[in-house]
């Protein structure tokens, strides 16, 4: 039985790697922060199968512990302060999880390999923001980096150290670079979800506005479930590299919101929608879009739900959960 260890259980690319993987046949571990952790309950009722581990990026030695405790053949680092705009407020914490905790995990698993490198391989969930203030469009493997906020500068460190490992260790790792995925189990800090809530209330009649940033950013979004498949296609090939997960297609803040409140049968959204600096980036990523052709070459790899079936399955799922949560 293949043996996976992830990192980041509790977020939505965990809940859907680890139910792909058990699916698969896995035998899954996850590592989750301290005994107490409020989402260890979220976990234990989505993914029953996955056995919890109690370990932490910054804590090397816990690192350690849980690949002998779960002997992996497989490790999925995508643990990490994720949200863009606690990065500004937090770097250092951001800096020491996101960026250190990768150099962490990578060397817990040379000195778990010793001379045997092949024994384990290693994914690392990097990220498009590390494009930032992007410096050809669409964005590939190739790509300058050009990072715009303390998260980014972060996955550009564990981006890079993955690399390092690869090529001085001669280590199985790779790097997914994942465009902006989403999903119903995205965290409700998320524009995405936050919008798709907001909707959903709005259709209800629980709430009757919504305060957002930059409607004009544009992203490259994907549905999570999909992309967390092409993270499990990397560790599948012969050797590690470096692969762009994304639609190769581009979306507004306001394109995303005409289809959330259409989908409610509500066409003039304009007067309920307000924009708020509070909200505003201090450095702005305005467009990024991404090149795919090497995952779906090397892969075999493209997304199944479009942008419309994403955001109608995200507004459909808020519209579900509010409505129970307010009977």
């Amino acid at each position: 039985m293949t043996v996976a260890l992830i990192t980041g259980i509790t977020g939505q690319d965990g809940l859907y790697l680890a139910e792909q993987l058990l699916a698969k046949g896995y035998e899954v571990f996850g590592l989750i922060r301290g005994q107490n952790n409020p989402k260890r309950e979220l976990v234990e009722l989505t993914v029953p199968g996955v056995k919890l581990l109690t370990g932490d990026l910054t804590d090397f030695s816990s690192l350690v512990r849980a690949l002998e405790a779960s002997q992996p053949t497989e490790v999925y680092n995508l643990g990490a302060i994720s949200f863009v705009a606690y990065s500004w407020e937090n770097a250092m914490v951001t800096t020491d999880v996101t960026g250190k905790g990768v150099l962490n995990i990578l060397e817990a698993v040379r000195l778990y390999c010793g001379d045997d490198v092949g024994k384990v391989r290693f994914y690392q969930a990097s990220s498009s923001e590390m494009f930032g203030k992007v410096q050809e469009v669409p964005q590939r493997e190739s790509t300058l980096l050009w990072p715009r906020s303390p998260y980014g500068v972060a996955k550009v460190f564990g981006h890079y150290m993955t690399i390092n490992y690869r090529e001085s260790y001669g280590m199985h790792a790779s790097s997914g670079i994942l465009f902006n995925h989403e999903s119903p189990r995205r965290g409700l800090e998320f524009v995405t979800r936050k919008i798709s809530t907001a909707v959903a209330r709005i259709k209800l009649g629980l709430q009757d506005s919504l305060a957002l940033g930059n409607l004009n950013a544009q992203r490259d979004w994907g549905f999570a479930g999909d992309y967390v498949e092409a993270m499990w296609r990397m560790l599948q090939q012969p050797e590690g590299g470096d692969y762009v997960v994304a639609t190769g297609q581009t979306h507004s803040i306001r394109e995303l919101l005409g289809i959330a409140f259409a989908h409610v049968g509500i066409d003039n959204w304009e007067p309920m929608v307000s924009q708020d600096p509070r909200y505003m980036r201090p450095a702005e990523v305005d467009a990024l879009v991404g090149d795919p052709s090497k995952a779906r070459l090397k892969l075999g790899w493209k997304p199944q739900v479009d942008f419309q079936g994403l955001v109608t399955m995200m507004v459909d799922h808020d519209l579900h959960q509010q409505a129970a949560l307010n009977r």
